[in-house]
């Protein structure tokens, strides 16, 4: 009996309702094409905001341009007093997006959570490399905490989120945050994050065969690891902001929810930093859903609808009404 080849295999256990990956085209990554790339991945983006939505500029403390702010505010006043926080990070490889790429499910979240959701249009490399699109996360995320009171909202109930790309910022985040002494976050919810800049290299410590066909491969992320660095080294006091899973101390970080597919390129660091953060004695909750890909949250699927809702089940255990 023949051997089935990785393609093969991965077409094996792909879940049927993301067989359409099959049939697109490979694309090109590299600085000539990034910029058509951004502007397809502009063009599909539809913004629809069915509730408040507002714009604020924040000033940068390195000066320079201000810093771009998505609220999404729910309709009404709160019934339980200061309203929780949820902070994303849009995804993109470091190299593309902004906040409405994730614009239905971040109204969806305000909505359904009673809670103002804040996004930035962080700086993107390789125009701006590391660290650039981190400290423009961490100016979002000081001034929520400054302006708590006038944004009617609970500064211990702050919870980071991010997508991909802006999951990994967000693991930084936290890392920076507890670093530079901010109050404790209440959360962090990594969806499929980019964590590791090894991964895709031969300087990873993961072979997955099965890994990394579709959705997300490893030619893109390499490049994109490679914009987000620039021409600079990283070094050793912030090469774990850099990349998250380089950080060598990941105790004292707030209670984690991680969720990834099982054909993720991503899948290998996503585990390796989950058992790094429950042997650092952080509340870890993890999900690994079968099947799926990169981006899996995009398609209608049973697992898109369980992903959703055990994002929903752990924000209510951290934002809870009886929280003290």
């Amino acid at each position: 009996m023949a051997i089935p080849s990785n393609t093969q295999r991965g077409k094996l256990l792909l879940d049927p309702a993301y067989h359409s990956l099959l049939e697109q085209a490979p694309q090109v990554w590299s600085l000539e094409t990034l910029p058509a790339i951004r502007a397809r991945v502009d063009a599909g983006i539809c913004a629809a905001t069915p509730l408040r939505f507002e714009e604020r500029w924040l000033a940068r403390p390195q000066g320079g341009a201000a810093l771009r702010s998505c609220l999404y505010v729910p309709p009404g006043e709160s019934q339980a007093g200061a309203r929780p926080v949820l902070y994303y990070l849009h995804g993109g490889g470091f190299v593309l997006g902004k906040p409405e790429m994730a614009d239905d499910q971040l109204a969806e979240l305000a909505r359904a959570m009673d809670a103002l959701v804040v996004a930035v249009a962080y700086r993107l490399a390789p125009e701006y490399p590391f660290p650039a699109p981190l400290e423009d996360c961490f100016t979002g995320l000081q001034w929520i905490i400054d302006n708590a009171e006038l944004l009617g909202v609970d500064p211990r109930r702050i919870t980071l989120m991010g997508h991909s790309a802006g999951g990994g910022l967000a693991a930084a985040l936290a890392l920076l945050a507890r670093d530079r002494r901010l109050p404790a976050l209440c959360g962090l919810l990594l969806v499929y994050p980019m964590l590791d800049c090894r991964t895709g290299t031969p300087a990873s410590p993961w072979a997955n065969s099965t890994t990394g066909m579709f959705g997300w491969t490893a030619d893109e992320n390499r490049f994109c690891w490679r914009c987000l660095q620039g021409q600079q080294p990283v070094d050793d006091a912030s090469r774990g902001y850099f990349s998250p899973s380089l950080a060598a101390d990941l105790r004292g970080l707030p209670p984690t929810f991680m969720a990834v597919g099982a054909l993720d390129l991503f899948l290998d660091e996503n585990l390796d930093y989950a058992q790094r953060l429950s042997q650092a004695g952080v509340a870890l909750e993890l999900h690994v859903y079968p099947g799926v890909t990169h981006m899996f949250d995009l398609l209608p699927s049973a697992q898109t609808t369980q992903c959703k809702d055990a994002i929903r089940l752990a924000l209510n255990s951290w934002w809870g009404v009886d929280k003290p």
